[in-house]
């Protein structure tokens, strides 16, 4: 009829709240390790690093408390699978867990500083003995490699990130000592640079050059030979040179199993279906809890079920056999005096 209005009431569906699970009282010590590769204190201790960061000021739409946010980004790190997994397993929104795993990892990624540093003058000596230990190598204070983590193709650039495999990946630079603890890292290059630029653009670098540092660091053959970077013989003409190599490459090694350790406690590490900015956030993250679960001496289960890292050949040089001529003046004086 003309001129009557009709009022529809707009019909409402009451917002059910699914209860999350409470992993510290429903796993065991050894589930818990499984699923998420810390024990409870380990857990709390993280909840309680960045809780001032994730912390909510209310409980309104049933905010989810740090803990939760804890479990929720530990589990994705622990198995990289998809967020509607992580979310089935969890009980919340697929949704929740991209905005939990992106702001866990920018507080983590935030302590950064914290948990990765160079060995300062007053720790070098104690840092020299211990890698001396492995392989007979004097004066080293880290090992320097880089290790790729495929990402999905990026909307923008995606031609950088394609590496020499043919695969999108980020290169990340990492320095690590005898007790796999990270002492320095760069995370953010796509996976076409090579591992030498990567670290001649790094703060590193530029530090190290300047300021010359109470000892060396061992790289493979695809960087530079410098004062404070020893690399092997590329053919060792000698015993002693032949001896030098072997110490080179057993030393050296502990880097390489570092990477493998990162790779198998952090299944995240073989494969991210994120943007470059959200990958390296995570990365930064898993490097954080990596130095804290090795700290801890958090123990890395062997039947984790992540799969195998690949296996990354080295590297052709970037640089002429006559690039440093200070780097095999020292290589020489090692060689001569203790091999």
């Amino acid at each position: 009829m003309a001129g009557i209005v009709h009022r529809y009431r707009r019909r409402y569906c009451q917002r059910v709240h699914a209860e999350c699970p409470k992993p510290l009282e429903q796993y065991t010590s050894e589930e818990l390790y499984a699923r998420f590769r810390f024990g409870r204190d380990d857990i709390k201790y993280i909840a309680d690093l960045v809780r001032p960061t994730l912390q909510h000021q209310t409980q309104r739409s049933h905010a989810l408390s740090v803990e939760e946010q804890c479990f929720i980004a530990l589990r994705f790190y622990a198995c990289g699978t998809f967020y509607q997994v992580i979310g089935d397993n969890m009980g919340v929104r697929k949704s929740t867990v991209s905005n939990v795993v992106k702001a866990m990892s920018v507080a983590l990624g935030s302590l950064i500083n914290q948990f990765v540093s160079f060995p300062k003058d007053d720790q070098t000596a104690q840092t020299k003995h211990k890698i001396f230990q492995m392989g007979n190598m004097p004066s080293t204070i880290g090992a320097i490699d880089c290790t790729h983590v495929h990402i999905q193709a990026p909307c923008e650039r995606e031609w950088e990130y394609v590496n020499r495999k043919g695969r999108h990946s980020i290169n990340i630079q990492l320095v690590g000592n005898a007790d796999l603890i990270i002492t320095n890292c760069v995370v953010k290059w796509p996976g076409s640079f090579h591992d030498a630029r990567i670290l001649r653009e790094s703060a590193l670098y530029r530090e190290l050059q300047s300021h010359r540092p109470n000892g060396i660091v061992l790289g493979d053959s695809a960087y530079p030979l410098l004062p404070w970077l020893m690399t092997p013989f590329s053919v060792a003409n000698t015993p002693e040179q032949e001896r030098f190599n072997s110490s080179h490459c057993k030393t050296r090694c502990a880097i390489e199993r570092l990477n493998g350790i990162l790779k198998r406690r952090f299944a995240c590490f073989n494969y991210l279906r994120v943007q470059p900015k959200v990958a390296c956030n995570i990365f930064l993250a898993c490097i954080v809890l990596h130095n804290i679960a090795t700290r801890r001496h958090v123990t890395l289960d062997d039947n984790f079920d992540g799969p195998e890292p690949d296996v990354e050949p080295e590297q052709p040089s970037m640089f002429l056999p006559n690039e440093g001529h200070t780097g095999l003046a020292i290589r020489d004086a090692i060689v001569r005096n203790y091999f």
